[in-house]
């Protein structure tokens, strides 16, 4: 018989959940004393569970720190399709992509050892968020006239995690500095 692909998952158990909060909130908390160098074991015993639990929903650190972002992440991404202009519809693809910008810095400077934790390297390329911040630079590029898949990478690359830590806390810009780097970057776009 063939599995119904369609069907709804499965609602999470409420002990299930309870595990998922105490795990994340711990990781948060985790992440924000010590960066992403904490174990599978620490973050265990700081959620109050076993490394069982711990392992069976989340394989390592990273994916915990995938996780704990995409909540934050999902946010903004909800302000981005439905919310007021300059970040929602309605302003130019400039515009909206000078928004975006200052949007992931307020996120970047917020997350930022949760950023570092979730994308190390080409991790970075792999998660959803990644995908998502791409189509909708990709679709502004388009918006403004142009067909350049390219660009939407070179757009995106200066909200590295681990670039925005240098420029911060190496150079020691300010955020409203980056921000300004930024917007100007966003001017390859039409107003």
């Amino acid at each position: 018989m063939a599995e119904n692909l369609l069907a709804p998952a499965p609602a999470e158990r409420a002990d299930a959940a309870a595990n998922r909060r105490r795990i994340l909130a711990a990781a948060e908390r985790l992440f924000a004393e010590r960066g992403p160098q904490i174990s599978m074991t620490e973050l265990a015993g700081a959620a109050g569970v076993g490394r069982a639990t711990l392992y069976r929903r989340y394989p390592d650190v990273t994916s915990v720190a995938v996780a704990l972002l995409d909540v934050h992440e999902q946010d903004l991404q909800q302000r981005m399709i439905s919310g007021p202009p300059p970040l929602g519809p309605g302003a130019s693809p400039r515009r909206r992509l000078q928004a975006f910008y200052a949007s992931m810095v307020d996120l970047l400077e917020q997350h930022l050892p949760l950023a570092l934790g979730a994308e190390q390297g080409a991790t970075r390329f792999a998660t959803g968020a990644y995908g998502f911040w791409r189509t909708f630079v990709s679709s502004l590029i388009r918006a403004a006239g142009r067909e350049d898949d390219a660009l939407a990478d070179a757009l995106l690359a200066p909200l590295a995690p681990e670039l925005y830590r240098y420029q911060r806390h190496e150079r020691g810009q300010t955020v409203d500095q980056v921000k300004s780097a930024l917007a100007h970057l966003a001017q390859v776009l039409p107003d």
